[in-house]
């Protein structure tokens, strides 16, 4: 069977943590312990987040104008894409090892189709990078859309149009029947097509919805979401909190139509695995890194299927 395992921030630095490389490769080597158990069963593609990633490279494009040619964003993701792939394939090689399994790792650059025409360049909703003051803000705004991030500050904001389609989808395809391929890093490169010719584009791309797309194209029937929580919850926050064990693709879509999932956080990763199963998948899995073994016993996460 064929999974798409989609990790979030938290599987790569925790909340709280310094954006050092020590605590990237600690959290990748903890994580990549517990995906052998999706490794023994599953041919695998694996993706990740890269919202601090490309925040910092960002801030290192803004710190560096003046002595370094800046990079577009579509540049930066691919960097984030070699920065975050490069341990997490040297990790997960070595936990194969480790566990005889006689599997190879790759990481693929991976870009991303998207419509030049989205709302969303038109409409920025995408956070990146760092805070600013107002003042600072005010002198940013000369060059880039800066808008005020809740009550912790301004931010650069950047569009984040939708995923179509995976360039190298048929690539993958090919390579996750006898490899564990790391592809759509970050939500992958995006690009637009224009007569046939592919070219960059200043955006960022949702991450889960990037994820289905990549498994609705090389047709996997897993999607495994993993993230900071244990599980889905309803009411999340409150003391109508409850959690989700077991529901079908009927029931979460309307919870998903009540505005139980803010898109800041749930929302994406409910919205990436209602369109996965409509699109053929059989099951999607959410669950944290440490309880994928018991999750896929029907025992921990949220199962959701059709």
């Amino acid at each position: 069977m064929r999974a798409v395992v989609a990790l979030g921030g938290n599987a790569i630095i925790k909340k709280g943590e310094k954006e050092t490389y020590s605590n990237l490769v600690n959290n990748i080597k903890i994580t990549c312990k517990h995906l052998i158990p999706i490794a023994k069963k599953h041919d695998m593609a694996l993706t990740f987040g890269n919202g601090p990633e490309i925040g910092f490279l960002a801030l290192q494009n803004e710190i560096a104008r003046k002595k370094v040619p800046e990079m577009p964003l579509d540049i930066l993701g691919a960097e984030s894409q070699g920065l975050i792939g490069y341990p997490l394939e040297e990790q997960l090689i070595n936990e194969l090892n480790k566990n005889k399994i006689k599997k190879s790792v790759v990481t693929i650059l991976t870009q991303v189709l998207v419509d030049k025409s989205d709302k969303s360049f038109k409409n920025p909703t995408k956070f990146i990078g760092p805070f600013y003051s107002e003042k600072k803000a005010k002198k940013l705004m000369r060059e880039f859309t800066i808008k005020k991030d809740s009550n912790r500050g301004y931010r650069r904001i950047v569009p984040s149009p939708w995923p179509l389609k995976i360039i190298e989808a048929e690539t993958i395809k090919n390579l996750v029947k006898k490899n564990i391929v790391i592809a759509a890093g970050g939500g992958g490169i995006p690009v637009c097509k224009k007569k046939n010719i592919l070219s960059g584009v200043q955006a960022v791309i949702d991450k889960d919805l990037a994820s289905y797309v990549l498994a609705r194209d090389i047709k996997a029937e897993y999607f495994f979401n993993l993230t900071g929580v244990d599980k889905v919850y309803l009411n999340f926050g409150t003391k109508k909190q409850k959690g989700l064990n077991k529901v079908n693709l009927k029931q979460i879509k309307r919870y998903y139509n009540q505005g139980h999932f803010p898109q800041g956080s749930m929302g994406p990763k409910i919205l990436a695995s209602i369109k996965f199963l409509e699109a053929g998948g059989k099951k999607v899995i959410i669950t944290k890194p440490e309880l994928i073994e018991k999750a896929i016993k029907g025992k921990a996460g949220t199962v959701i299927t059709n």
